[in-house]
């Protein structure tokens, strides 16, 4: 009955999304009070629950999306995303222009959600292939290539955030682990992909083509844009690497772990920021501080459907379905690991939202994490992996990538939905493989 309970609320919750077109926040919280009255909770009770689940992933997450939103806001205004990657392609040049894409479009990424850093680095790719005089696909591949990576396996991005939290998982392990297999996929899911796509012509739009463009003296330095952007990666890593490489109780590490902790970390790289990309450069506080404003009101709704999947999370452990599912895993003879990519990658190919999935998927494997032989940060790149697998029509990336680039529905088929699988199964034989030396 437990198992019927859970299924009946993934199909509820795939119906409202998908056919009604509900807003997924709303969609959360109908399957919750479903899901919890139908288990025998009283209503009060699945209510609590509820709300308990919303504030408890909700406390944590708040500040680091936050931070991380007005952090990405003052590098696309400043200039630094465009320093980046035309700086990139100057130093790399025309032959080795896939790698200075898919290195830009990490280093951007790495702060940015996906549709942010596309639409941002979008302009500068078709500047890019035609001044190179090179297909737009050929670049564009790995460019997305790498932002997508970062959105689906990298914090501070929203699922991986939000799940790490769900799991009680270190942060900073779940951001090393991600970069290690981050980087190979990149490699062959962009600039090696892309070559086989060479012979399919764009047609972006014109109005697409020529965006405000920076010039050089409005734009800051190479280094102080690289450093700024990837500081949070850096503040956040540096916990986890000093643990691994300093033995016993050092004051040195104590230091490191509080200014790795992610949300020191988020606000030390957002103050940063503000001075060297800001205040550094003539702009005054009041110019700064505006377009912030601006960049947290456009996280509400995704702060929302986290808030909705943490709270059904704890529905399903209060209810005693977790329970329930932890204990009919126990006996399953799968790897736990592949077992949380299926899920995720059913629902993704399901309901289309990449976050979606993967928070709905935290949900329901929650009790793989009890099992103490499993690494969590890895069920959390598992998860991730998966829920970027088979991106089609009903995902809003398919037709951001199809319109932008001008391409048929044939044609966004045989490169994005391809590069989205390679992205997802390639991720998880990094999660397998990684497992095997953790």
């Amino acid at each position: 009955m437990p198992l019927l309970i859970v299924v009946l609320g993934i199909l509820i919750l795939l119906i409202l999304i998908v056919v009604f077109k509900i807003n997924a926040f709303i969609a959360f919280t109908v399957v919750s009070l479903f899901v919890g009255i139908i288990s025998g909770m009283p209503l009060s009770e699945v209510v609590s629950s509820f709300q308990e689940g919303i504030g408890e992933t909700l406390g944590f997450l708040v500040l680091i999306l936050g931070f991380g939103a007005m952090l990405g806001k003052l590098v696309a205004d400043s200039g630094a995303a465009q320093k980046i990657a035309t700086k990139l392609v100057s130093l790399f040049g025309i032959n080795y222009i896939q790698w200075a894409v898919a290195l830009a479009g990490f280093i951007v990424g790495v702060p940015m959600f996906f549709t942010v850093g596309f639409v941002i680095l979008i302009p500068l790719l078709f500047t890019i292939a035609a001044s190179a005089r090179v297909p737009l696909i050929y670049v564009g591949i790995p460019m997305v290539a790498a932002l997508s990576v970062t959105h689906g396996l990298l914090p501070p991005h929203p699922a991986p955030t939000a799940i790490a939290v769900m799991f009680d998982a270190d942060i900073g392990k779940t951001l090393s682990y991600g970069i290690l297999i981050s980087i190979p996929v990149i490699i062959i899911a962009g600039p090696f992909f892309a070559r086989i796509f060479k012979k399919i012509k764009a047609r972006p739009l014109k109005e697409f083509i020529n965006p405000k463009v920076f010039s050089d003296d409005e734009m800051p330095g190479l280094w102080n844009s690289i450093l700024t952007t990837l500081l949070p990666v850096i503040l956040i890593s540096s916990s986890f690497l000093t643990d691994l490489i300093l033995p016993g109780e050092q004051k040195i590490k104590t230091v490191f772990n509080a200014i790795g902790d992610p949300v020191i970390a988020m606000l030390i790289s957002l103050l940063v920021a503000v001075f060297s990309l800001g205040v550094a450069r003539g702009r005054n506080i009041g110019e700064i501080m505006k377009p912030l404003g601006q960049s947290v009101s456009s996280i509400t709704m995704v702060l929302l459907i986290i808030a909705g999947a943490g709270g059904l999370k704890e529905v399903l452990v209060d209810s005693g379905i977790s329970d329930y599912i932890a204990g009919l895993l126990a006996r399953s003879d799968m790897s736990p690991l592949l077992l949380a990519w299926m899920i995720a990658a059913l629902l993704r190919i399901s309901v289309g939202s990449a976050t979606v999935a993967a928070l709905t998927s935290a949900g329901i494997v929650l009790p793989l994490t009890f099992n103490p032989t499993v690494s969590k940060e890895l069920i959390i790149l598992a998860i991730g992996s998966g829920s970027l697998i088979f991106s089609h029509v009903n995902d809003g990336g398919f037709w951001l990538f199809k319109e932008y680039f001008g391409l048929t529905i044939r044609e966004t088929f045989l490169t994005w939905t391809f590069m989205e699988t390679l992205i997802s199964v390639l991720g998880l034989l990094g999660v397998l493989l990684l497992n095997l030396f953790i």
